[in-house]
């Protein structure tokens, strides 16, 4: 969605998450109506690749013996709490991944990007040559009986 307030576009863009090869993403129900301690309620499992013809990919379930070969999952390793999806990493994953693409746009040397703060989405700030600034908000979210 979009709007304009006074001198500022506001786009809202949401962003659907899939998880990569070898995971799939499980919504978690809760029981009671307690609010949970973590943001997210989505836990990321691992998927067995011993049955499945992937070539040398190796199997993150169930990894060699051999410990030096090992496998794990950049995913859990980088944008996950224990095995949940954590809002939080995202936001700064992103944001981090929009401000250093910006810099390979043609575009930088004309507009200022700023990245808001924000823990649960990703909000960027574009000013230019005009008094008009556009902001957009990135808000993530995960497709229910998506793989």
């Amino acid at each position: 969605s979009w709007s304009i307030f006074e001198d500022r576009i506001l786009y809202q863009l949401l962003v659907f998450l899939q998880p990569p090869s070898r995971h799939s993403f499980r919504l978690e129900l809760y029981s009671g109506t307690r609010l949970p301690e973590r943001c997210s309620n989505i836990r990321v499992v691992l998927e067995c690749t011993c049955l499945k013809e992937m070539g040398n990919i190796p199997c993150f379930v169930h990894p060699p013996k051999d410990k030096e070969t090992a496998q794990h999952s950049p995913l859990l390793q980088t944008l996950c709490t224990g095995s949940y999806l954590d809002v939080e990493e995202i936001a700064c994953w992103v944001q981090n991944l929009v401000q250093t693409a910006w810099e390979h746009l043609p575009q930088w040397q004309h507009w200022q990007l700023t990245v808001l703060p924000s823990s649960h989405s990703c909000r960027v700030l574009l000013s230019g040559p005009s008094d008009i600034q556009l902001c957009a908000v990135l808000v993530f979210a995960v497709e229910q009986g998506s793989p």
